[in-house]
This record gives C-alpha cells, structure tokens and sequence, in this order.
C-alpha cells in the first residue's frame, strides 16, 4: 500500500507536473506521448471529476495494468465493479490481445 498526505487532486496535479518535465506534449485526446502516469484506484474512492477519473475507467480492461497490479494487489477490490483486482485479471476474455493503448 502506497501512502500520501496528498488528496487524490493534488496527486494527480503532481503527476502532471512530473509528465511535462519529462516533455509529455498534450495535443489531443489519447494522442501519443513518451510518458503516461495514471492514478488506477486511491483508496476505495470512486472520483469523477473533469481532469480526474478513479477508479480509472479502462483498467479492468487492459492486462498490462491488472498482470502487474495483481502483483502486488490482488485482494484490492475495484470499488465500483466490487471485484478484487485477482478476478478482474482472471476474467479478461483474452488476457494476450485485451485493450492496450485506448
């Protein structure tokens, strides 16, 4: 478990911060970029704001986010689908082509 003082706003303007000092331009939507930090769960808060959505929207999607997150996490449950990260792992439909760069 990861811990900070920051709320998960200011977490996410910190994390931006740290993207644009790496040179991450952002032109549009979803466009290609050298560095992509996300905020995937914070607690079991369910957020949903404009610059802020937590949990993130796709992650229940995509292996590369739920191999490694099952990791280290697997007991945490997603706190809108109320499915512990394990199980989301297990029920992607195929684990080797699920969503990768949306």
């Amino acid at each position: 478990k990861i811990e900070t003082s920051l709320t998960a706003t200011e977490l996410i303007f910190k994390l931006q911060a740290i993207e644009n000092k790496m040179g991450r331009v952002r032109k549009f939507k979803n466009g290609p970029r050298i560095i992509d930090i996300d905020i995937l769960l914070y607690n079991e808060e369910i957020i949903n704001k404009k610059n802020l959505k937590v949990p993130h929207p796709e992650m229940h999607k995509r292996n590369f986010v739920l191999s490694p997150l099952s990791e280290i996490a697997a007991e945490i449950s997603h706190p809108v689908l109320n499915k512990k990260i394990k199980i989301l792992k297990k029920e992607l439909k195929n684990p080797d082509k699920a969503e990768i760069w949306k």
